[in-house]
Order: structure tokens, then sequence, then C-alpha cells
């Protein structure tokens, strides 16, 4: 089941979905995650659980729901002084925030939904800091490769390395943002 979108920004349908992902974050700050259930969350929220499987339809779901919007960035990308530099200094950031256990936690979350639009959003989000990046060093005169290069030899490594592996290190990252940038050159 997807996840419906809001139809009245700031009414009754955000209250709730403010209230509900509140009580999802406290819940797993306070107990393990195998304790988490759509009831206990319903009671801490404020609604019934029929409120929540309507909306959600499934706890996992929910899980996705909120952690999209954890995930979700909450400032523009460094601003270094160049192209490689910012886009360096936020791969180092992104590698160690999603590398983190709460953000393994969050990755875990996202994919183990049923439809893949949680995913999608995670995707654009990142996309968007891309494009920032690149729009910056362009208006600076500089060259930058391609988005869907950067996407795809600079995060889609970190992502698999974080998501079947470790951490990959400072030197790696710092690696895969030299071959993308001089992949322009």
């Amino acid at each position: 089941m997807a996840v419906k979108e809001n139809l009245r920004p700031g009414g009754r349908s955000a209250r709730v979905q403010a209230s509900v992902h509140k009580a999802v974050r406290e819940l797993l700050a306070e107990t393990g995650r195998t304790e988490v259930t759509i009831p206990l969350i319903a009671a801490k929220a404020g609604v019934t659980p029929s409120t929540i499987y309507r909306r959600w339809g499934e706890l996992q779901e929910l899980l996705a729901d909120v952690a999209v919007e954890r995930l979700r960035p909450d400032m523009q990308p460094i601003d270094a002084g160049s192209g490689k530099a910012d886009l360096q200094a936020w791969a180092e950031q992104y590698a160690e925030e999603m590398s983190s256990g709460p953000g393994r936690e969050m990755i875990r979350d996202v994919l183990a939904a049923q439809t893949g639009a949680n995913a999608c959003k995670c995707c654009e989000y990142t996309r968007q800091q891309i494009v920032v990046i690149a729009e910056r060093a362009k208006s600076r005169g500089e060259t930058f490769p391609d988005v869907d290069l950067v996407m795809d030899q600079v995060v889609a490594p970190i992502m698999y390395r974080i998501l079947f592996g470790d951490m990959p290190d400072i030197e790696r990252v710092r690696a895969l943002v030299e071959r993308a940038v001089s992949a322009t050159d």
C-alpha cells in the first residue's frame, strides 16, 4: 500500500502524520525495534490503530515513511570553495551519516517497505544535493561531472559498501570523488 500524500497541508491529516511520526521516533528510542507495534504507536500518538492502518497499511510502510522524513536533508551542502571540495565534503558527510547505526536502520526501513516510493524519495533527496553542488560549481565557471555520473560513481559505491560491508573509509570516498571529477577533465 502506498503512503498517501497530504491533501490538506496543515490540516488534520498533517497533525495525525506529525503525531504518529513523533510516536514512532520516541518508541524506537525507548524500546527495541521488535517491540514497536501499530497499537502501541496509536496509543502513544492518540489515534486509533485503524487510522494508522488506513494511512500506511502496515508497520513497515510507516517505519519507511518516518525514515524518509529523517533522511531528508535539512541544509544545503557545504560550500567549500570549489565543486570538487564541495563534493568531497558532502560525500564524506554522507558516508559517515548513512553508515552510522541510525543511518543504517533508516536505510533498512526504507528498503524493507513493499513499495519503492520511499526509496525513490531518498534517491531524489541525494540527487538534489548533487544538483546544488553542480550548479554552484558551474556558477563559478568550473567543469563538474554530470549528476548521473556522480550518482553512479560516488553515491552508489558508498551505499553499496554501507549495505553489504562497512563504512567506506575516507581514502576510498576521496578516491571516488577524484575519479568522478577527473572524468570531466
